[in-house]
């Protein structure tokens, strides 16, 4: 008989006062008794359909909300066909059109051209990191915007007179990115800015005259600069005294106003505007979280702001008023209300020309991301899209709770706690923490098919954000510098006692989890503690020696910061070795999965290669997952099932 079944007729058999074989069971208890002891019956266990992972990814994800020139359309990236592909989806709610038909490369959407349904994309060979942006004419032919061997582009942004677009690509020199302009009409362009002291491009004002450019000092110190194009001139925004972060967050349609974040007075970043005419900085609200984002609308009519609440993010929409220099840079406004609109995150808000309609994803724990369209002034939004797979129903899925355990040093840890809903005392079930990219990233609510995958399966899911990661502030973050697999690892750590001390898990039944850094922290917590049970590696670091000497290029930029963080490989090799689990691969002692693709420009196929050698000569189980046509993450869909259909075959295993 199946356990599930069998167990589920003897809770039922002890419920209804008999037993599993049907006799009746003789004892009673009368609440009449003023001496009578109370007795807690086993809780029943949920019967909850299990979902593979074919059905899991038959869920369409979706990216993008782009408006057209007309207000007909919205652009949008959807793996339906089996991997990304651009799509136009009519605002009315009729069937959408697929307008790529790529069958290798994920291609993401970037936006229409300003008067016509041109469109921009960007895509990469077989997730090898190096993206081109492309154009598709309306007859459907493609130009490659950037053509050559091993360069990477990005679009930046339109020009107000909707004749010229700004492209910024390391085609001269692949550590640093020059900027140039594109004619709307032949594509011809011109090389406006040349980087010749390695700055990030992050923006360039509607009327091109300045440009938005990121130095990064040290992992607790970036510079917003301001360059303008005419006359050479650098305007920096930034605190010459103090570290701090500083970003650009958006320019005002006016061409007047920077907006920008600023982690200076506190531990948050907070949302500023400098004024370019006069040189006044103005704080435009003062938040307990990072502000995450802030974009004006067409006009500056709105501003959308969203801010990194817990893990979550809450967006509002302003009304500043009338569009002019005060509008944009005034600190409070209407705040709009989308009325009748479900719970979740909004992701993705962009506006039509006119500012009447605005779209927008709302993304949750257990839904995917859906594409919604709202004209100001209706009674509610409308839903284009339904991605979940229609065999799944969303009750079955699980929503996150937010949870702090005290770690070894009683540092309160934010985390994700997700309980399969057939998990109880009477149904112990084992657990996986899952551990985030990074170093520095953060465990977010939102719907992951390969999380809910696990979970629906009867494992729990313990998403810890380990000090070091964003989002709790600037002195959390950087509590793990040069610090990392020993103090975040003890977090890890302490994040299973706090799993152990939950009644509905097993705590004899508790593994690793994670990709990228995530995947190593789950290998050095294989390597240097005997505290869990199995580990999953997805892509991650394994050979810090290696890595932090083989950074791609276009990382140039943000290396020194890296340094800062993770130690130089000049003069850290030392540490970098006795961190590294590859060194220490005789002291894992637990069954391991291995996934890698081997297009991956950050973490090598070589190292998951070796490392899967190490542990073999240990004579533990390792399986090994390798994808010829993929990078640092998987975007084909066929490849997103095997490989969660690997981690629940694996743990069926083992754990």
């Amino acid at each position: 008989m199946n356990h599930k079944i069998s167990s589920l007729l003897v809770i039922m058999g002890l419920l209804l006062g008999c037993s599993e074989s049907g006799n009746t069971n003789q004892e009673t208890v009368s609440a009449a008794k003023p001496d009578a002891q109370e007795v807690k019956l086993p809780e029943a266990t949920p019967t909850i359909p299990t979902y593979s992972a074919e059905t899991f990814f038959k869920t369409t994800s979706i990216y993008g909300s782009r408006i057209n020139y007309s207000g007909e359309y919205a652009l949008v990236s959807s793996d339906e066909s089996g991997i990304y592909n651009a799509y136009q989806y009519p605002l009315n709610g009729d069937k959408p059109t697929q307008l790529t038909l790529s069958t290798t490369d994920a291609i993401w959407v970037v936006d229409w051209f300003p008067t016509d349904d041109r469109f921009l994309y960007s895509s990469d060979q077989g997730g090898n990191e190096l993206n081109h942006v492309y154009v598709q004419s309306t007859d459907g032919t493609v130009k490659d915007l950037t053509p050559g061997e091993n360069l990477k582009a990005s679009f930046v942004g339109w020009h107000e007179s909707d004749k010229w677009f700004y492209i910024a690509t390391n085609e001269r020199d692949s550590k640093v990115f020059d900027l140039y302009k594109y004619s709307v009409e032949d594509y011809s362009r011109e090389l406006i800015f040349e980087n010749d002291n390695n700055y990030f491009i992050s923006g360039v004002t509607p009327n091109g005259q300045w440009i938005g450019l990121s130095k990064s000092n040290r992992n607790t110190d970036t510079d917003l600069i301001i360059a303008n194009v005419s006359n050479g001139k650098l305007i920096n925004l930034s605190d010459d005294d103090n570290d701090a972060e500083v970003n650009l967050l958006d320019f005002s349609p006016d061409n007047n106003i920077v907006a920008y974040s600023t982690n200076l007075n506190g531990e948050f970043s907070q949302p500023w505007t400098y004024n370019i005419e006069t040189g006044e900085h103005k704080q435009i609200t003062n938040l307990n979280w990072d502000v995450a984002y802030l974009v004006y609308s067409p006009t500056g009519k709105y501003s959308v702001m969203g801010v990194n609440e817990d893990a979550s993010t809450t967006v509002t929409i302003t009304e500043l008023g009338n569009v002019d220099q005060s509008s944009v840079e005034q600190t409070s406004g209407k705040q709009v209300i989308i009325p009748n609109l479900a719970a979740g995150d909004i992701r993705g808000v962009n506006f039509s020309s006119d500012e009447r309609v605005v779209n927008f994803l709302l993304n949750s724990d257990t839904s995917p991301s859906n594409l919604y369209t709202y004209q100001f002034g209706s009674d509610a939004p409308t839903k284009l899209t339904n991605t979940l797979a229609k065999e799944m129903d969303e009750q079955h899925l699980v929503a996150s709770s937010v949870v702090r355990f005290n770690s070894y040093d009683e540092l309160p840890i934010p985390s994700l706690l997700f309980k399969p809903k057939q998990a109880s005392s009477a149904n112990k079930v084992p657990a996986l923490i899952w551990i985030h990219g990074g170093p520095g990233g953060q465990s977010r609510t939102g719907y992951s098919a390969a999380r809910q995958h696990l979970v629906n399966h009867g494992y729990a899911i313990f998403a810890v954000n380990n000090r070091g990661s964003s989002g709790y502030g600037k002195t959390f973050y950087h509590l793990d510098d040069k610090k990392h697999g020993d103090v975040d690892l003890k977090d890890i750590v302490y994040g299973k006692k706090y799993l152990q001390s939950l009644d509905w898990v097993d705590a004899d039944k508790i593994g690793l989890i994670g990709g990228s850094y995530g995947g190593y922290l789950t290998m050095a917590g294989l390597a240097f503690t005997d505290e869990f049970e199995v580990g999953i590696n997805i892509f991650g670091v394994t050979n810090w020696v290696r890595t932090l000497k083989s950074i791609p290029p276009w990382w140039e930029a943000f290396k020194e910061s890296l340094y800062q963080e993770m130690g130089d490989p000049a003069t850290d090799e030392e540490r970098h070795r006795a961190i590294s689990p590859l060194f220490h691969a005789s002291n894992i002692k637990a069954p391991v999965l291995i996934v890698q693709g081997a297009n991956d420009p950050r973490v090598l196929q070589v190292e998951s290669d070796e490392m899967v050698e190490a542990i073999r000569k240990n004579n533990v189980p390792v399986d090994y997952v390798l994808f010829d046509d993929e990078g640092h993450g998987f975007r084909n869909k066929s490849n997103r099932i095997e490989a969660s259909e690997a981690y629940v075959n694996f743990l069926k295993k083992y754990l």
